[in-house]
């Protein structure tokens, strides 16, 4: 009976064991079925699982384009650092006629050495690489001659050896001349995903075509992390970015940093800036400013804002060019018709006065736009009526922005509506402007009454080399007749020339020039105005040459604790500096570089050797006295210049005589009589048709003035 029972619990145990197993086994079986057939597992894709544990997937960065000037000087350029990577394993090349590793290992190691290793460390260089390339390993870094720049990079990828590779270690930006137009470049530095983005500046404004387009390889790889040899690939090739060429020239660019570096020096001030574009087609060729900051560091990095477009402020008396310009177009300017300057007041009790308070007695509106009367500028603006003055500067674009292609540009603001706001309009406060504005208004001068367009970008060029966009002549309004346009040159000249003016300190020696200065009052945050000694925005538009002005220019400083000389000479200096490099000494602006002559050393020499070596050069000397020898000369050594122009010679002679003059232009005889030391008056504009002092006449330069007669 016990026999039976035990019997009937172990049959009873088996079966439920193997129920259990059974169970088990089912659902394992279900559960492998399931995984089998089911994509997805407690949420997770399984092939792509699998796939992603031997499948590698990397980005191929683009190579940001790079920022050269207009003559393809680089200004701003890719610095990554970059490991080398030497695959020395055959088994990574599948086709010997395409090799994929390191073949000659004494050859790799040679050509690399060109590029890493000076002529002193040249054999170390090749015993250290043929070591590394010797050792039995699937791949091998290269220690620290493994370690390298972006123009490294290019000089080894242009060798084409087999088996190299680089990995990125650091993406960077590098600006080649440091915080030189900074405002304009701006900077682009490494988000997190280690891309380099433009956050400022040209490096903003065209951050997607700089960038370019990222690519990737997806491929096998084997259990070591490799790509497996006999594994395909999947790739798709990066797209660099394209390069920009700005309309900065580098030559006139060096010129006005220097002139901003030296007129700060020393002195205290808010901010100057110094811009200099060619009139005829609108190409911004320089722009400086301080502050500045280093791109590179962002070092001194105080503000976002590009003066050249974001600053916006009262431009103060360069506005009465366009004011005087708003009355001849209108009808109502005679430049004949006399006022009582000084003060006026308004029907509103409000009182305006001119810059000096007491003014110069009863003048003319020719006379008053030289000595830049406020007086002047609201008796016109009260006969042209807020309207119509509105409208002018409406039409010469003040008010809205110019479409330069720079961030952050703005406006400005020319709204008035009363009496006391219409007068000061007229001579340029209660409003703002930027310095872009006033140079785009100012090259209608230069193109007989029509405003161009100033651009920034002169081409974009993409990685084929193909030009996807070039900037070209954009007339944008007529804004005035010729005979207005001439009146207003003439206008101009005289307020650096005429024997009335306080500006003549702003002629350069070189090049004439023409143009009108500005000294505006600063708006306080409370209201009114600030009233320090220094607190005015100081300025100077001009154009050059006056005879047929090529370039417009403009300088401005804010603040400035400094004397009316050295604005003066800022300005002489610089745009000397810059006729000399652009050649406009003549006015033409396209001159052949063959006729460009530099100045030699011609001090204590022989008159006569000096004069014979000029005239084979295609120079004209003028010979002042009679001396066998050279004491001075204009211009000075090193100076540029067209074939065919003048070169005083000073000799050791002191009796010097009147040169026979007619037909010389102004430029040539300002230089003339500055370099002897002889006071002079000019009467009308264009070349010289007589003067006072016959040919042949001694000059005492102590006890004469020059009075010249010029005319067209």
């Amino acid at each position: 009976m016990k026999k039976n029972s035990r019997v009937r619990r172990i049959k009873l145990n088996s079966k439920l064991t193997m129920t259990i197993v059974g169970f088990f086994f089912c659902v394992i079986v279900i559960k492998l079925c399931y995984v089998v057939l089911s994509p997805n597992v407690d949420g997770i894709d399984l092939t792509q699982f699998a796939d992603s544990r031997n499948t590698a997937k990397e980005t191929l960065y683009a190579d940001r384009g790079v920022i050269y000037d207009v003559n393809g000087k680089p200004l701003a350029k890719n610095a990554n650092s970059y490991k080398i990577i030497a695959i020395l394993s055959p088994s990574r090349t599948t086709d010997m006629s395409n090799p994929e590793h390191v073949v000659d290992k004494e050859h790799t190691a040679e050509a690399m050495c060109t590029v890493l290793a000076t002529e002193e460390t040249m054999e170390q260089c090749k015993s250290d690489l043929i070591g590394y390339f010797s050792q039995d390993l699937y791949q091998a870094e290269l220690g620290n001659w493994g370690r390298i720049s972006e123009d490294e990079r290019q000089a080894l990828l242009a060798l084409d050896l087999p088996g190299i590779m680089f990995e990125t270690l650091a993406k960077k930006r590098q600006y080649i001349n440091s915080s030189w137009a900074s405002y304009i470049l701006g900077y682009a530095r490494s988000n997190d995903e280690g891309e380099i983005v433009g956050e400022m500046g040209i490096e903003s404004y065209f951050n997607e075509e700089l960038s370019g387009k990222n690519g990737y390889v997806e491929y096998q790889k084997d259990a070591y992390g490799y790509k497996m040899a006999t594994s395909s690939e999947i790739r798709e090739d990066a797209v660099s970015g394209s390069d920009i060429y700005l309309s900065i020239d580098s030559d006139v660019q060096n010129i006005l940093e220097n002139s901003i570096t030296n007129f700060s020096k020393d002195k205290e001030l808010e901010w100057a800036i110094f811009v200099v574009m060619d009139a005829k087609t609108g190409a911004i060729v320089g722009s400086a400013t301080n502050p500045n900051f280093n791109p590179n560091t962002l070092d001194n990095l105080e503000s976002y804002l590009n003066p050249l477009v974001g600053y916006q402020y009262e431009p103060g008396s360069t506005m009465k060019i366009f004011s005087w310009l708003a009355a001849l177009e209108n009808g109502i300017y005679n430049g004949d018709d006399t006022f009582l300057s000084g003060s006026v007041t308004l029907s509103d009790g409000t009182k305006i006065k001119d810059f000096n308070n007491v003014g110069w007695g009863t003048i003319n509106y020719d006379t008053g736009f030289a000595y830049s009367s406020n007086v002047a500028a609201t008796n016109l603006g009260l006969k042209l009526g807020s309207a119509k003055l509105s409208d002018f500067y409406d039409l010469c674009g003040f008010g809205e922005k110019t479409g330069i292609t720079l961030p952050g540009e703005e406006a400005g603001s020319i709204d008035f509506m009363y009496e006391s706001e219409l007068a000061n309009a007229s001579f340029g406060q209660g409003i703002s402007v930027t310095p872009i504005q006033l140079l785009q208004a100012m090259s209608a001068f230069a193109n007989d009454g029509v405003m161009v367009k100033p651009y920034i970008v002169s081409k974009i060029v993409d990685s084929n080399g193909n030009v996807t966009m070039e900037s070209k002549r954009t007339e944008v309004e007529r804004i005035a007749s010729s005979e207005s346009i001439n009146k207003m040159k003439e206008l101009m000249y005289n307020v650096v020339y005429n024997s009335f003016s306080y500006n003549k300190g702003y002629a350069p020696s070189n090049v004439t020039i023409a143009g009108k200065t500005g000294t505006a009052q600063i708006a306080s945050p409370t209201g009114g105005y600030l009233t320090g000694e220094y607190d005015y925005i100081k300025s100077f538009l001009g154009m050059f040459p006056y005879e047929d002005p090529q370039y417009v220019f403009y300088f401005a400083t804010k603040q400035f604790k400094g004397s009316s000389n050295d604005i003066y000479h800022a300005v002489s200096s610089t745009i000397e500096d810059v006729a000399n490099i652009v050649e406009v000494t003549k006015g033409q602006s396209d001159v052949d570089s063959s006729k460009i002559i530099e100045i030699s050393q011609y001090i204590s020499r022989e008159t006569a050797n000096v004069v014979e070596d000029l005239k084979k050069l295609g120079l004209s000397p003028v010979v002042i006295g009679n001396g066998t020898y050279v004491t001075n000369q204009n211009p000075l050594k090193g100076s540029k210049v067209i074939s065919g122009s003048k070169v005083f010679i000073q000799t050791n002679d002191t009796t010097i005589t009147m040169p026979d003059v007619a037909g010389w232009s102004t430029n040539e005889l300002i230089r003339f009589c500055d370099f002897i030391g002889l006071s002079y008056t000019l009467n009308g504009y264009g070349k010289v048709l007589s003067t006072n002092i016959p040919t042949g006449t001694v000059i005492d330069t102590n006890t004469m003035n020059l009075e010249i007669t010029l005319g067209v």
